[in-house]
């Protein structure tokens, strides 16, 4: 359940609770070894998302439980520098 504090507009998150990161990548096969390499035997669900105009570039969703804030930004964190990826949302 997320909540908006009105006073210093901070989002508050109750854990543990579902999450999605939108990869980017130049192809496909990259991205998927990539959260392989990252989650490792997690249970998670990766769905495709989109696909450049030119085709440069593929998105997908990765939906996983996350246990707790570090959890959460450990794994943003550690697709982000995967040198597969190209961003993380």
């Amino acid at each position: 359940m997320e909540t908006i504090n009105d006073s210093k507009q901070k989002v508050v998150i109750e854990y543990p609770c579902s999450w999605c990161y939108k990869i980017i990548a130049s192809e496909r096969a990259a991205l998927e070894q990539a959260i392989r390499d990252v989650i490792d035997d997690r249970d998670h669900s990766v769905s495709h998302s989109n696909k450049s105009k030119t085709g440069k570039y593929i998105s997908m969703n990765l939906d996983l439980l996350v246990h707790n804030e570090d959890d959460r930004t450990f794994i943003f964190d550690a697709l982000k520098r995967h040198q597969d990826i190209k961003m993380v949302l």
